[in-house]
Parts: C-alpha cells; sequence; structure tokens
C-alpha cells in the first residue's frame, strides 16, 4: 500500500500490519522503560542503603546515582554500534538483541548479592549489569522509532512515532507502580530485605511478551528499498553522520537535551527530594508518579499528533519555555508537602516534557538519509546522555547537598532549557519531508 506523501509515493504500512508495527515497537520501549527506570527509583530508594552503605544517606545517594549514570556512559557506544549494523542488515534483528539483552540484565539485577553478604563486589556486579543495560538501551530508541517513522507518512508521522513512544511513560508507570504497591504492603524491613527484588524478577515477563510481538514483524519497505538502490559506502555509518549531517547532529542533541534532564529530574531525583530532603513518605511521591505517567501516556501521543497540525519546532519550543518555567514551580509545589500539590508538581513535569518528546521520534528521523537514518538518530539521542539524563540525578542531588533548596536544581534545568530553545529556533521544519529523498534534497525543495 501507498501514499502520497508531498510529491512522492512512499510504502507505508496497512491498517492492520502499522498497529501491529507500533505495538512491536512499543512493547520493546516499555520493556528498555521499565528496566532501566527502575533502576533508577531503586537506586534512590534501596541501592543506596544496600551497595552502597555511608554514614550520610545522601552520600549514599550519591553513589548510588553514579551507578546509575554509568548506563548512559554505555548509551552513545550501543547507539554507535547498534545504529552500524541497523543500518546495514536492518532495524529488527538488533531490536530483538537490544531487547534480550536488557532484560536478561534487568533480571540478573534481581539476583545480585548485596554489600552485607559478598563486600564491595555487590557493587561491581550491579554497575556492570547497568552498562549492559545502557549498551542494549543505546541501540532501542533509534531502531523501534524507525520501525515505525519509515512506514507512515510525514502528516502522520508524528502522531504513530508518539505512539511508540508512549511506551516509556508505560514501563515507568509499571516499574513505579510495582515499587509503589510493595511500599504500600511490605514494612521497611521487607521491602529492603527482598521485596526490591520482585520488579526486577518480573522483567523477566515482559522480556517473553516483547521478544514474541518483535519477531512478528518486518523492517520498512523504505529501508529494503534505500539498501538494495544504493551501493553500501565504504565509510562506517557513524562516521558518514559525522561528515554529512553534523549540523543536524548537534541540533537534535541540544534538542533532546532538556527533555532527557527533566525526565530523570521529575521521576527519579524526585524520590529523594521529597523522601530524603522534606521527609515525605515514599509511598506518596510513588503514587503521584503512577498518576503522573498516566497522564503521560495520553499527552505524548497528543502532542506528536500537535507537531504533525502545527510542525516540529512550535511544538518543541512549547516543551523548551514550558519546561524553564515549570521548574521553578515544581520545587515550589514539592515544598508544600501536601500530597495533591506534590502530583500536580509531577503532572506539569511530565506534561511539558511530552511536548518535548512527542515529536522527537518524528523530528530526529526527519535529519537524516535512509542508509543512515540509525546511527544519525541513535548517535544524536544518546550524546546528551553524557552531560544530561546520565548524571542529571546525581548533579540533582549534589546541588541540593549545597544549596539546600531546589530553586539551585530548578535553575540548572532552565539553563539546559535555554540551550534547547536556541537549537531548535535555529533547525528547519521537517513536519512534512519525504523519507525517501536525500535530506539535501528534499530541503532545497
Amino acid at each position: 500500500m501507498t501514499v502520497e506523501d508531498s510529491t512522492r509515493q512512499v510504502p507505508v504500512a496497512t491498517p492492520h500490519g502499522l498497529r501491529r508495527i507500533v505495538t512491536a515497537s512499543a512493547a520493546g520501549m516499555t520493556l528498555e522503560a521499565y528496566d532501566f527506570l527502575l533502576y533508577g527509583a531503586a537506586a534512590a530508594l534501596v541501592f543506596n542503603h544496600l551497595f552502597f552503605p555511608s554514614e550520610d544517606p545522601l552520600i549514599g545517594t550519591m553513589l548510588a546515582f553514579l551507578s546509575y549514570a554509568l548506563g548512559f556512559f554505555a548509551r552513545p557506544l550501543g547507539g554507535i554500534v547498534f545504529g552500524h549494523f541497523g543500518d546495514r542488515i536492518g532495524r529488527k534483528p538488533l531490536l530483538i538483541v537490544s531487547l534480550v539483552l536488557m532484560g536478561v540484565a534487568t533480571f540478573a539485577i534481581g539476583l545480585l548479592p548485596t554489600y552485607a553478604s559478598i563486600g564491595a563486589w555487590a557493587a561491581v556486579l550491579l554497575c556492570l549489569l547497568r552498562l549492559i543495560q545502557g549498551f542494549a538501551l543505546g541501540g532501542e530508541w533509534g531502531g523501534a522509532m524507525l520501525l515505525v517513522a519509515e512506514h507512515v507518512p510525514g502528516r502522520r508521522r508524528g502522531a504513530w512515532t508518539a505512539v511508540a513512544e508512549a511506551g516509556i511513560p508505560l514501563g515507568n508507570l509499571m516499574a513505579t507502580g510495582v515499587l509503589a504497591l510493595l511500599a504500600l504492603l511490605l514494612t521497611d524491613e521487607a521491602f529492603l530485605s527482598w521485596g526490591w527484588r520482585i520488579p526486577f524478577l518480573l522483567s523477566a515477563v515482559l522480556l517473553v511478551v516483547g521478544f514474541w510481538v518483535r519477531r512478528r514483524v518486518e523492517d520498512a519497505p523504505l529501508f529494503l528499498a534505500a539498501r538494495q538502490e544504493a551501493p553500501e559506502s565504504r565509510a562506517l555509518p557513524v562516521l558518514e553522520v559525522l561528515q554529512r549531517f553534523p549540523r543536524q547532529v548537534l541540533i537534535c542533541s541540544a534538542a533532546r537535551l532538556t527533555e532527557n534532564i527533566v525526565y530523570y529530574v521529575v521521576t527519579a531525583f524526585v524520590i529523594v527530594y521529597v523522601v530524603e530532603h522534606n521527609g515525605g513518605d515514599k509511598a506518596v511521591v510513588l503514587s503521584a508518579l503512577v498518576v503522573a505517567n498516566l497522564v503521560q501516556i495520553a499527552a505524548t501521543p497528543a502532542f506528536g499528533a500537535l507537531s504533525d497540525r502545527l510542525g516540529r519546532r512550535p511544538v518543541l519550543l512549547l516543551g523548551a519555555v514550558g519546561t524553564a518555567g515549570w521548574a521553578y514551580a515544581f520545587f515550589a509545589l514539592l515544598d508544600t508537602r501536601d500530597t495533591v500539590w506534590i502530583a500536580v508538581a509531577m503532572i506539569g513535569g511530565l506534561v511539558f516534557h511530552s511536548a518535548l518528546y512527542g515529536p522527537q521520534a518524528a523530528f530526529f528521523a526527519e535529519q537524516f538519509d535512509t542508509r543512515v537514518r540509525y546511527s544519525g538518530m541513535s548517535l544524536s539521542a544518546q550524546l546528551p546522555t553524557l552531560v544530561g539524563g546520565s548524571i542529571a540525578p546525581f548533579v540533582a542531588t549534589a546541588l541540593l547537598v549545597a544549596f539546600g533548596t531546589g530553586t539551585a536544581v530548578a535553575t540548572y534545568v532552565a539553563i539546559a532549557a535555554v540551550v534547547t530553545t536556541v537549537a531548535v529556533a535555529l533547525a528547519r521544519e521537517t513536519h512534512l519531508r519525504d523519507l525517501s529523498r536525500p535530506f539535501a534534497a528534499d530541503a532545497a525543495r
């Protein structure tokens, strides 16, 4: 089946096939998000006590967040490796590999002995598994989004890729939901003793489901046609990206920066702020996160669809500017120590994050040519994690230790938002781009 996209005929999936493709992408994203973000919540609640014990709770938390950051440092390498083979042999095989790596590493974390049993080796093994998680996730997002983006025309690309992207808040919802339920049902002693392992072991179920779904889909005709028509370049795809698309890599990386930072401040650091700093109940903050993630599951596709109508740039700019302003309101609301206002703070934070995140996959896909698109998207998405999500909870905790207030953390988020705003303002509008055309030719037209 083909659908007219601008002036060319672009092959797209049938409605039934498209639903299967989106389900496969979303299922994998859900597992990857569940696994990766579960670690962030556990770092704030459990790992600081069981793997990085310290006399000062905040110092133990900072060490736990450093192990959390390791996964982000492995993501660019994962993006390069998975992007290379994804551009050479196809998106689907690499997505299955990333899914299995992430699922096995997460399940293994649930079996790890703690510091009390084997000393420092517990932290070493935890960090090793975290590196595997990060490597796997580095190749997941670009491939999963391309599986959708290369099947649909520009006027629907934002909506459909955003539906798949909603797998991230769904995975986070599941992770925080399980943790919140355990926090309500178990005593603190039972949770620290064995209860924290349950969410990690449950990832095996998601792994089986995700593997089954992904095996049933095929690569996009757009990619298969491009591989047949164009001779394979001798250059590594990542080098070709850096040579031909340096401006696009910089713009996409800067556009990703704020989204990356604010997400982990709202979903991981918030637990430290409410529980450790404000003396709140972890069940309250986890329950509020569940509500906020429910809202984001709906908001992400909504902003993706809005970018199909208004363009990618206006929606991304709304997200960046809104995030900068809400960052200050976010901590002011948390400081009320009121359950309702804590939930409002998180909902607002994730709604503005959705404006940054919803159009992102489509925007990134539109910046690169088909034969290097996996590498371009993965590199652009993972580079900012080195200075964004990787250290965001650690930097936020360090700022809290140094200044004793959330205002410093809000300023940190606002500075990142300024960088994103400038980058998006300098970008071309691409929401009607035909992905089968070379970027230069399509931009000139």
